[in-house]
């Protein structure tokens, strides 16, 4: 039986670039259903009612299209942050980053920044003219890796014939983790060993699983690793030599530490007795939504080329203070201007995470709006952002106790995983109802990996 099954346009929402095929469940309910949880179980990710019943397929040309504009924006993200200003000092006081945030840096400047992107993923949604950045997540805590690699583990075994071949292709992000790591390790001229710094009180369980996976790979394939909690981290350095940790998964942000109590005096312990954690902290204002505010209203040093990029796949973006800007072919006044456009435009806090602290103007009244924009504007560490509506593509889906998986058309957001520069996998987050909206995992979301065909 061929899984690949030929649909069309899929529906009246959809779009061009998710292409006219996708994959075809090839298992019972209960079998796909009962693999899909135990790949994950024991790692803190929440349950959910709904999943998938196959990989998003993409086309090979929509699929190679992600990794290669999140690699052009990614330097783009990079030249901006670090062009804010020229020391680490200046960058916290022009980003008016949080005290929470002046913490964790390594000494050497040259390193902060070197190491600065090695873990990224975008979130990205298919508009009307194809895929639109709506921020860029550059930390080794991003979501998405332990998740791509175990629902990809389970759609390898489902779909491989006789011969382990599968219809579909996608990168491995342990694989590519890993050389990312072979890589580092001889660029700096040490020992192939990596902590990864974590904690289990991060991930709501008591069992170290969703570390231990990674590890374990890591292991197997000869790259010795080991998952630390922060409490026993002095164990990566405060050893003979040999047995030393020189490098490291940063799997971790300050903001969830700092809510759960937990200290991170270990990590900069760690850090400066020579354990390089990827990503830096220097990671925060690649991450900061403000950076892509500067993107979108053009830097001086940025060529035709790349403005014409900026512009075609980051939605119009401005950092909200009290001043004139352009919309289009238009000059205004960014306030008044954002307050009279509610249903056109999002409002995103700098730092937040998991949808928190954003704003969709046509899902709040007029008073909420003018008082969150008017709020923020004051703060000085908000973006407005254009309202995307996202495309839609379809999806065999399953839902609890269901004998047969049914179709619905999802609206996913696209999270390009990048490791060193290289393609690790694709993530995806959406609705299993088809709505859009703020989509995050503890939103009682769904999520996948997506394949090329």
């Amino acid at each position: 039986m061929n899984p690949i099954e030929y649909i069309g346009t899929g529906s009246a929402s959809s779009h061009p670039w998710f292409g006219r095929h996708r994959l075809t469940p090839v298992a019972s309910a209960d079998t796909i259903r009962e693999m899909l949880r135990a790949e994950l179980r024991d790692t803190g990710w929440p349950y959910q009612p709904v999943l998938p019943a196959a990989p998003i397929a993409l086309p090979r040309a929509s699929y190679a299209e992600l990794f290669r504009l999140t690699a052009a924006l990614l330097d783009l993200v990079r030249r901006a942050a670090l062009e804010s200003a020229d020391t680490t000092a200046g960058r916290l006081a022009a980003y008016q980053m949080p005290p929470s945030e002046h913490q964790l840096f390594t000494a050497d400047q040259f390193t902060e920044e070197r190491y600065a992107d090695w873990v990224a993923r975008p979130d990205i949604v298919i508009g009307p003219d194809g895929p639109q950045f709506l921020e860029f997540n550059v930390s080794a805590a991003i979501g998405g890796p332990v998740e791509t690699r175990c629902r990809l583990e389970v759609w390898r075994k489902l779909y491989a014939d006789e011969d382990g071949r599968v219809p579909f292709s996608s990168a491995d992000p342990f694989a590519v983790r890993a050389e990312m790591f072979r890589t580092l390790s001889a660029e700096l001229g040490v020992a192939p060993r990596v902590a990864i710094a974590g904690s289990v009180r991060d991930q709501g369980v008591e069992s170290t699983r969703y570390f231990d996976v990674e590890a374990e790979y890591f292991n197997n394939i000869g790259l010795t690793a080991r998952f630390f909690e922060p409490e026993d981290l002095h164990e990566a350095w405060d050893c003979p030599p040999h047995l030393r940790y020189p490098l490291g998964l940063r799997n971790f942000t300050i903001p969830d530490w700092i809510e759960l109590g937990i200290d991170t005096a270990p990590v900069q312990a760690a850090l400066d007795h020579g354990c390089l954690l990827v990503d830096t902290q220097t990671s925060t204002f690649l991450s900061s939504k403000l950076t892509m505010g500067l993107l979108s209203e053009g830097r001086p040093w940025m060529s035709a080329a790349e403005r014409a990029l900026v512009a075609a796949h980051l939605p119009w973006t401005r950092i909200l203070t009290d001043r004139r800007t352009t919309w289009g072919d238009r000059d205004v006044e960014l306030v008044p201007f954002s307050v009279g456009n509610r249903e056109s435009l999002v409002l995103k806090n700098s730092l937040g995470m998991s949808g928190e602290q954003v704003v969709i103007g046509n899902q709040a009244s007029q008073p909420e709006w003018e008082a969150a924009v008017t709020q923020a504007a004051q703060a000085g560490t908000s973006i407005v952002q254009a309202f995307v509506e996202p495309r839609t593509c379809r999806l065999a889906m399953i839902a609890d106790d269901a004998d047969e998986p049914h179709d619905a058309d999802v609206a996913p957001v696209f999270g390009p995983l990048l490791f060193g520069g290289r393609p690790a996998g694709l993530f995806s987050r959406f609705y299993s109802d088809g709505t859009s909206g703020i989509v995050s995992v503890i939103r009682s979301s769904a999520d996948n990996c997506v394949v090329a065909i």
